[in-house]
């Protein structure tokens, strides 16, 4: 069985098509954990991306929303202790608007900054009668090792450029 202290990235699907694409994804798939503590009833994919070792799994079936998320993502870092990166990757909606355009099949990555506190979601605000929506709660912002990392990322596409396209 692969150690559970060699993977560092937690993704979490919510429905079974995302589960499909995110198998695809594995540059290595290094099969299913042997062992796993009483209680946890997550069913894991383990594989490797790039050079990161990635811990896939799904919440229960056609039971979404913050609880279910909570209750796997706790069941991942019990089980694999070094998961330093948790994801969510999911179908989502768009949020198209004049300055940006913001639709299904981006990636949306919070970076708070200046009077900017990153990405909330979408019912973390309301609309009171004659006033516009006001923003109630953010999500939390990305750790320290990540904000980092995407000043460096941020600095290599303006010296190198990116090679999205022939990526793609």
């Amino acid at each position: 069985m692969p150690n559970p202290a060699d993977y560092t990235v937690g993704w979490i699907c919510a429905v079974g098509k995302e589960l499909v694409a995110a198998q695809a994804f594995l540059d290595d798939k290094h099969g299913t954990p042997d062992h796993m503590p009483v209680n946890n009833n997550n069913t894991y994919t383990l594989g490797r991306v790039g050079k990161h070792n990635v811990v896939v799994t799904a919440m229960l079936h056609q039971q979404y929303g913050l609880v279910s998320a909570a209750v796997v993502a706790k069941n991942i870092v019990r089980s694999f202790p070094n998961v330093r990166i948790g994801l969510i990757v999911g179908i989502s909606k768009g949020a198209p608007s004049p300055k940006h355009n913001i639709c299904l099949g981006n990636i949306a990555v919070s970076s708070p900054g200046y009077r900017n506190r990153g990405v909330f979601q979408y019912n973390y605000g309301k609309i009171i009668q004659d006033q516009s929506f006001t923003i109630t709660r953010y999500l939390n912002q990305l750790p320290l090792f990540m904000l980092t990392a995407l000043s460096a990322l941020n600095a290599k596409y303006k010296t190198d450029s990116h090679n999205i396209d022939v990526t793609i």
